[in-house]
């Protein structure tokens, strides 16, 4: 099907998808990008609408588009082509690949979680910029975290923004959005120990055993962890710091302590 107009009910429809307040009232969020619509339908992400356009995605991995549009296709679900003047009006950033999809998000559960032993979990408190939301998600998905708990109800996990930045990966790695106070009870009674990231305190991160069934919590460069998370933390860990900045990037630090554990575990 082929839509030629900006003023067509469906184009505005996705026009109001660019604001977090429609996106809640919705429960749609928009999926921009060949690699990123890819994963969020081999992860079986509800997508309800797809949007092509043959001008911006030729020469762009256009067989991963042949692929995508076949699959989604077979679902029943419904592909439109419209023109780069319709598409630029509604994609994110400059990266417009041709590729956009309407999705029904759909966050996991503490208790969606699987009981393994040695489970790795990062927990992020107050991390809203989608840049670093998104890097700490692809970190989760390379170095193998078997979940992402948002702790507390004001980030948007599902900002189109945090999905491009994530490459995808917000598909692919287990989130929760829970209340701390829930994702505490949580880990307590699955004997999970919670590792804070701090730059208050001696102890090295990699002087502390990571192995076992542990969670990295890490929190906003500006704020940093609250006292909440400081007081029911098992160990308060941090990263050597030898120049004049007092703090990491968020995204950073959920790296270097992701791979520390990795390591440890290897």
């Amino acid at each position: 099907m082929k839509i030629t107009s900006s003023t067509n009910p469906r184009i505005k429809e996705l026009v109001k998808l660019r604001e977090a307040k429609a996106r809640r009232e919705r429960g749609l969020t928009i999926v921009d990008g060949i690699r990123e619509v890819s994963r969020a339908v081999e992860a079986g992400a509800a997508v309800k609408e797809l949007y092509v356009c043959p001008e911006l995605y030729e020469g762009q991995g256009q067989g991963n588009v042949a692929e995508v549009i076949t699959k989604v296709s077979s679902r029943k679900i419904p592909v439109y082509d419209i023109s780069s003047e319709i598409f630029q009006k509604v994609a994110f950033g400059e990266r417009a690949e041709g590729v956009l999809a309407v999705c029904q998000p759909k966050l996991s559960t503490l208790g969606d979680i699987k009981k393994k032993k040695d489970c790795l979990l990062m927990i992020v408190e107050a991390v809203e910029k989608p840049g670093n939301l998104g890097a700490i998600l692809r970190t989760c998905d390379a170095a193998g975290v078997d979940a992402l708990l948002v702790s507390g109800h004001s980030t948007d996990i599902f900002n189109p923004n945090v999905i491009r930045a994530s490459l995808g990966t917000v598909f692919t790695v287990p989130v929760v959005q829970a209340d701390p106070k829930d994702i505490v009870t949580f880990l307590k009674k699955n004997q999970v120990k919670i590792f804070a990231t701090t730059p208050d305190t001696s102890k090295i991160y990699t002087k502390s055993d990571l192995r076992g069934s542990v969670a990295i919590i890490v929190g906003s460069e500006k704020e940093g962890l609250s006292g909440f998370w400081l007081d029911h933390a098992d160990v308060k860990i941090s990263i050597p710091m030898k120049g004049k900045a007092d703090s990491l990037n968020a995204a950073v630090t959920a790296a270097v302590v992701a791979y520390e554990a990795v390591r440890q575990r290897t």
